[in-house]
């Protein structure tokens, strides 16, 4: 059983006997001696996606839920479901669209590097790499010279999502993304 102050992002918690993946965590110092930290976490329930705003003292102890985490490869999309592949024993899972709100942007077929959160044999949900590469779709022409000003310029990518790049980039490029927060890092 962690403590609050040993909680890290993507950690999955059994909260009120339903499964809650920590989002985020915010440490607050208070400023009177003798007072410990406060810890702000931000949950998710993996089963209704509900958000779950909680603090907690840094010595207090949370229970960890029995959730098992498997490599999987992204296949391909079927309607309104999303099928991932078990990379170890090639077995598959489905997820509706609703469960991956947010990460649909993400994906492309094939992709790799994906983890699936499984709770008696169901699965929860799946949690993105960190960074991930994607392809520019469409974007304003590239501007020679530009790389000696920090401006940038909208970009769609091939997965439909709308990100800022810098001026010199152009259709066609790979570049690599922070998966938390869509902002651009580099050229993959």
């Amino acid at each position: 059983m962690p403590k609050a102050s040993e909680l890290k992002r993507g950690m999955i918690l059994e909260i009120n006997d339903a499964p809650h993946i920590v989002k985020s965590l915010e440490a607050k110092s208070p400023s009177s001696r003798g007072a410990s930290t406060l810890y702000k976490i931000r949950f998710n329930n993996l089963k209704t996606g509900q958000k779950l705003d909680s603090s907690f003292k840094s010595d207090e102890y949370l229970k960890e839920a029995d959730c098992q985490r498997v490599q999987v490869q992204y296949t391909y999309k079927d309607g309104d479901e999303y099928s991932f592949m078990n990379l170890d024993d090639y077995s598959q899972y489905n997820i509706n669209t609703a469960d991956l709100e947010g990460q649909i942007e993400y994906l492309v077929e094939g992709q790799q590097g994906i983890i699936a959160l499984l709770m008696d044999g169901n699965v929860l949900g799946i949690e993105l790499p960190q960074t991930i590469d994607l392809e520019i779709a469409e974007t304003a022409p590239g501007i020679k010279g530009a790389t000696a000003t920090g401006r940038t310029k909208p970009a769609q990518l091939i997965t439909g999502l709308e990100v800022q790049v810098p001026e010199y980039l152009e259709p066609g490029e790979v570049i690599r993304l922070h998966t938390s927060n869509g902002k651009f890092i580099s050229r993959a």
